[in-house]
């Protein structure tokens, strides 16, 4: 099975090194040096690791055959696919697999899923809701009970005005108060 482990970034330096969105729990072992990824892209091919470090929190990768920052800028948003013969846990899954499921609250679609951010803490749903505002939901069990990757679905049971807060935000005029509306009192 193929498994998404990275986003490829900007170029770093002049060596053709890259920064990398790392989206696996085991960097260190998945980036090491003659480790081969399938690219997305296809056009791109397979990479090879060549160098991996870490500046910061940030992880530097260089690969074979990618000597100049030019070179590293055709890489830009390449996604990483590592080959994986590991048996997987029922309740872990992969971007690529939650990508554009439906979301549902109860029997009522409230929009799909467009991302996944993978934080220290916690993972961060990304949904587009039916207007097409970006709402992020907490990926933890209490929200997030149910991901049926076979029926294409994502059910949540989500806190009182998580697909609400931001859009009431919104509906402040430029001064930063609310705007009037029909009936509001004094």
């Amino acid at each position: 099975m193929q498994v998404q482990v990275a986003r490829i970034g900007k170029p770093h330096g002049i060596r053709g090194e890259v920064t990398v969105l790392v989206l696996t729990d085991a960097p260190d072992s998945r980036f090491s040096v003659g480790t081969e990824f399938a690219a997305e892209p296809a056009k791109i091919g397979t990479l090879t690791v060549r160098s991996s470090r870490w500046n910061k929190d940030i992880l530097l990768l260089g690969f074979e055959g990618v000597d100049t920052r030019n070179d590293a800028e055709l890489l830009r948003g390449t996604t990483l696919f590592f080959e994986s013969d590991e048996d997987t846990d029922d309740d872990a899954w992969y971007e690529h697999e939650l990508l554009n499921l439906e979301v549902r609250v109860g029997a009522r679609t409230v929009g799909k899923v467009t991302g996944l951010r993978t934080l220290p803490v916690q993972d961060l749903l990304i949904v587009e809701d039916n207007d097409g505002d970006e709402v992020l939901v907490p990926f933890v069990d209490e929200i997030v009970p149910e991901v049926n990757i076979e029926e294409g679905y994502v059910l949540l049971t989500p806190p009182a005005g998580l697909f609400t807060v931001n859009k009431e935000a919104s509906e402040n005029d430029e001064s930063g108060e609310a705007a009037e509306t029909e009936g509001q009192q004094d």
